[in-house]
């Protein structure tokens, strides 16, 4: 979409799509990776929810890292029950496209993926990123954790002083607690590598992320 294109604003409660009560069937087979989408997960593991726009290009970042156990596509942050990607494009349920990481501690640092998350897309764009217009497109970390969540606070204040220092303006992304993570389809699953030609908007602002010693 052209970048004059305005998003819908977020629906109301009221005013989001029901959904339905039943998920989305999916395999819970990983295309990429030898652990399974699905929960349970292992013990000290931990998850993290990262909106950076469209989700092909934005789970590609994350499912190749040492450390990442299992990766997924699909939608959070609005008010929709188990949504549709047709729904979700609609800007009728609230959510964003988001990617579920799930990662052991012990072989890599939130902090790592804080950097990668800041570094592959433009945080400061509020309901797009570049082409991709609407409320979906949003950037967001949702975590539950909240030693992690205190760490994704810090990390949006100290990056945004260096994007601030670069010309751009204030960080936009949803910081946020308590969402819940409905899968998307199994088309959408890993779908960069079953599609390498696929359409991939990321794209970051070129300005490194000092996290590391701040954090």
């Amino acid at each position: 979409m052209p970048f004059w294109k305005k998003a819908k604003p977020l629906p109301a409660e009221t005013e989001a799509l029901p959904g339905r009560t039943t998920a989305l069937a999916i395999s819970g087979r990983h295309y990429v990776l030898p652990s399974p989408m699905l929960p349970p997960y292992p013990a000290g593991s931990q998850q993290v929810l990262f909106g950076m726009g469209c989700f092909w290009g934005a789970e590609r970042a994350f499912w190749g890292l040492p450390g990442v156990l299992t990766t997924a596509a699909g939608y959070a942050g609005g008010f929709t029950k188990n949504p549709t990607y047709e729904e979700v494009c609609s800007g009728l349920t609230g959510h964003a496209e988001v990617v579920l990481v799930v990662f052991i501690p012990e072989k890599i640092q939130f902090q790592d993926l804080l950097r990668i998350f800041w570094e592959k897309h433009d945080p400061t764009q509020g309901m797009r990123q570049g082409n991709d217009v609407g409320t979906q497109y949003r950037s967001t970390i949702y975590v539950d954790d909240e030693t992690l969540l205190s760490q994704a606070k810090a990390s949006a204040r100290l990056y945004g002083q260096v994007l601030a220092k670069a010309g751009y303006e204030a960080i936009t992304t949803d910081i946020a607690s308590g969402r819940v993570f409905y899968f998307a389809e199994e088309e959408h699953q890993q779908y960069l590598a079953k599609n390498p030609r696929g359409y991939c908007g990321l794209g970051g602002t070129g300005v490194g992320c000092p996290i590391g010693l701040e954090v």
